[in-house]
């Protein structure tokens, strides 16, 4: 399993492939008014079901053991999930021995292959690019270029013990010794690896992906991977969406989501107009939210991120006093916390926040997501996460193409009357405040 899902790979077509027959020589076939009553939203008895290549599947019971995680299932319910399972999954292969046993039927020959509701020229039109990506090669990382990246984490990490070490710890040098953290980066690549876009083995992502992000970082590479997959799979969505669910009742960015968790309380006219509040906090608190997932499948991460603090204490514990220490730490996690979820939620917070309305995936993505405009600051300052739009319509992507895929997706959006935002760096902050 990975990061934001299993696998996915190369291949002309969009699914599956040709994936073995269902025994049944004649499959079930389904309409999508059945799937729709069968799956419908509030039945506590609903069926769970989806479709993938027109192939209708049940996964009530595969639902538990996804890697992806529950959740980013259970958002795709009664849908085509097709483009959502071809995002994210890099080898069908590895997959198809699990999707084989879920079949129960097909579409019926007279069903469109997408929901009726959804624009089929624009799904059409997206699935060809996707296999214009795939043939340039657009999916493939350079290894080398992520190497230097974490060569570039570890110089840093040891220039700021150095800096404690030779230097002292007066103020100056404490404050340069945070800096040069800081600096480092270490969550951009995290997030490549979260997104298995660094190594074309998955294994090989999840191993370093623990190394960085429960080494490096201190914090939990799973509850990350878990989250992130289904901000992923329906970004800005209510009750879909963790990064606009965490802590609601505290923290109520925007007008929409203030007015929705409004709704849930006695006191409406106190709430509405509590101000809108900074966008870092919940990950400035590292309070992970592990609903949806047990405890016992953190217990890798855990020891992973004891090692963190051992080499933490060994290193700087020697230099500092407790107070200080203290203080060193939270510093450091202040500013690459603020750092990163400012950049990250840039992209976001300022666009469309709504239920999920059942869009097709190019919408999804675009509804939610925005650029910023690219230049060597602005891609070294956001980890290339200014190409959120990009990134969004094809997470396995090595953020070193993003650029090269821009013009396609941009022709794409024209061609359709699709707006494809991009601001300044200093606007998309802006924004946030607004």
């Amino acid at each position: 399993g990975g990061g934001v899902g299993l696998e996915e790979g190369g291949g002309k077509e969009p699914g599956l492939g040709e994936p073995k027959p269902v025994s049944n020589p004649s499959p079930r076939l389904f309409t999508w008014d059945e799937i729709w009553f069968r799956t419908a939203q509030g039945d506590p008895h609903r069926e769970k079901w989806l479709v993938i290549d027109r192939k209708v599947c049940d996964v009530s019971q595969f639902i538990r053991r996804h890697p992806g995680g529950s959740r980013i299932i259970n958002s795709h319910i009664g849908q085509d999930a097709t483009d959502a399972f071809v995002a994210f999954h890099m080898d069908k292969r590895l997959v198809r021995k699990f999707f084989n046993s879920l079949l129960i039927g097909e579409l019926a020959p007279d069903q469109p292959s997408s929901e009726p509701s959804k624009n089929k020229l624009l799904i059409e039109d997206f699935r060809e690019v996707r296999a214009a990506v795939e043939k340039m090669g657009l999916l493939k990382p350079n290894t080398f270029f992520f190497f230097l990246l974490l060569f570039h984490i570890l110089i840093l990490d040891t220039a700021a013990w150095l800096t404690l070490l030779y230097l002292g710890t007066s103020l100056a040098p404490f404050i340069l010794s945070i800096m040069l953290l800081t600096i480092s980066q270490a969550s951009w690549l995290q997030h490549d690896l979260g997104h298995l876009s660094v190594f074309k083995k998955s294994e090989w992502n999840h191993f370093l992906h623990k190394f960085v992000m429960c080494h490096l970082i201190g914090a939990s590479a799973k509850w990350w991977t878990l989250l992130h997959s289904q901000h992923h799979a329906k970004p800005n969505c209510f009750s879909k969406d963790p990064d606009i669910d965490v802590h609601p009742f505290l923290f109520a960015l925007g007008k929409k989501l203030a007015v929705e968790v409004s709704k849930s309380v006695k006191d409406y006219a106190c709430l509405h107009r509590i101000p809108a509040v900074v966008s870092w906090c919940q990950e400035a608190a590292r309070c992970p939210s592990y609903k949806g997932f047990s405890l016992s499948s953190l217990w890798q991460d855990l020891a992973w991120m004891l090692t963190f603090y051992i080499r933490f204490l060994l290193i700087y514990g020697s230099l500092l006093e407790v107070k200080s220490l203290l203080a060193f730490y939270l510093l450091f996690r202040m500013m690459e916390s603020t750092w990163f979820v400012w950049v990250s939620q840039m992209n976001h917070i300022p666009m469309d926040i709504d239920y999920d309305n059942n869009l097709d995936w190019v919408s999804t993505q675009l509804h939610a997501t925005c650029n910023v405009n690219q230049s060597l600051f602005n891609d070294w300052f956001t980890g290339h996460l200014n190409f959120q739009i990009e990134h969004h319509l094809f997470p396995t992507m090595p953020r070193h193409n993003y650029w090269k895929v821009a013009p396609l997706v941009k022709s794409l959006c024209a061609k359709h009357g699709l707006k494809y935002q991009c601001k300044p760096l200093l606007t998309a902050f802006a924004d946030i405040l607004q």
